[in-house]
């Protein structure tokens, strides 16, 4: 009888099974946190619920919740690609947890990808979640699939990367406080819950060139209205994806 030889290969496994093994970890960690939980799933599931049953804030005419379900999926892009990931990078880099991955069999723009697949996947979840709940509530959604899936899209690049922009040059505190604070001033000034023409005529010009508005007023188009291709709000989005990714690759500090 004749005896195996068994030799060690050592060596990093295929990339794409370590991007596909650090997003599975990447994704469990979001789910898991309470505050991501919070973030991500909880308040946008309660102003749903809560703003489409109460007559709160005067969403003009029609159903409440045909005008707030585009915002609310705004909001949870919002939530996962810019608060979660600025707040979840920014103690990962604290704690050393970059360092160490960085210097790993991973390519860091590797790693990179592993957290874009992680957010994407949350987003998911998310949205199905929140449309199940809309249509629940009477949601009456029309429009154009590839206008809602570009709008997506081109909303989780522009805010992953201003959140890896924040997690990359502040302090883990400063990115917790930076983060929330901009989640809550965008949630109220970015038409999310309350209409931009309920703004001052200047205001108005000013919030409308921001990605949360361009993103839920994009998707109010196409979703309530039936609009075509929002090109107008495709372009902002495409900006600030351009101007916050190039940015956070040239100025992201891995320790």
């Amino acid at each position: 009888m004749t005896t195996g030889l068994y030799a060690p290969r050592p060596g990093a496994a295929p990339l794409p099974r370590m991007i596909a093994a650090q997003a599975a970890l990447e994704t469990r960690m979001l789910l898991r946190n309470g505050e991501q939980l919070l973030l991500t799933v909880v308040i946008p599931t309660l102003l749903l619920v809560l703003f489409s049953s109460v007559d709160i804030v005067d969403t003009g005419a029609g159903e409440a919740v045909d005008f707030l379900t585009p915002g609310v999926l705004a909001l949870a892009v919002m939530s996962t690609a810019f608060t979660g990931q600025a707040i979840a990078t920014g103690f990962e880099r604290r704690y050393g947890v970059l360092k160490r991955l960085a210097s790993s069999p991973l390519p860091r723009w590797g790693l990179m990808a592993a957290k874009t697949l992680a957010v994407l996947v949350t987003e998911v979840l998310q949205i199905v979640l929140l449309t199940v709940i809309a249509f629940a509530l009477g949601w009456s959604p029309q429009g154009n699939p590839l206008a809602v899936l570009l709008l997506l899209v081109l909303g989780t690049a522009a805010f992953s990367g201003l959140g890896l922009l924040m997690a990359g040059t502040l302090k883990a505190e400063a990115t917790l406080g930076a983060a929330n604070l901009v989640f809550l001033l965008l949630l109220v000034g970015g038409g999310v819950i309350v209409p931009l023409d309920r703004f001052p005529s200047g205001a108005q010009d000013v919030l409308g060139l921001l990605p949360i508005s361009a993103l839920s007023d994009g998707l109010r188009d196409v979703l309530q209205h039936g609009a075509g291709m929002p090109w107008g709000d495709l372009a902002i989005l495409a900006a600030w994806a351009v101007v916050g990714l190039a940015a956070a690759g040239r100025f992201f500090r891995w320790e």
